[in-house]
């Protein structure tokens, strides 16, 4: 059990979580929501991508979108992801795209 903790507190083991395959993209006013959780052993961590197309044939505008909230199931996770992807889509529009 002490090496388990002297482990943890010297960065030994695996420390960084895994990014599951992305989820099913999502339209919204636009834009594309894409999730993307993050395996936390077990649990998935809210996070992905808003993505907007420019034009055709240039780049998409993206913003990695990332919180804190943790999540049982993937499914779950994802749905989340999107809710909350879309309220903050309604809030700030392409300034989500604004570099400052």
């Amino acid at each position: 059990m002490l090496k388990k903790l002297l482990s943890g507190l010297f960065g030994q083991g695996e420390t960084t979580p895994a990014a599951a395959p992305e989820g099913e993209p999502v339209n919204y006013q636009g834009y594309l929501i894409v999730p993307q959780a993050e395996n936390m052993g077990g649990q998935f961590r809210v996070s992905g991508w808003i993505r907007k197309p420019r034009g055709e044939g240039e780049e998409m505008l993206e913003h990695r979108f990332e919180r804190s909230d943790v999540v049982p199931g993937r499914e779950a996770c994802d749905a989340l992801m999107v809710s909350k992807a879309e309220r903050l889509i309604d809030e700030l529009g392409d300034d989500l795209f604004d570099p400052r």
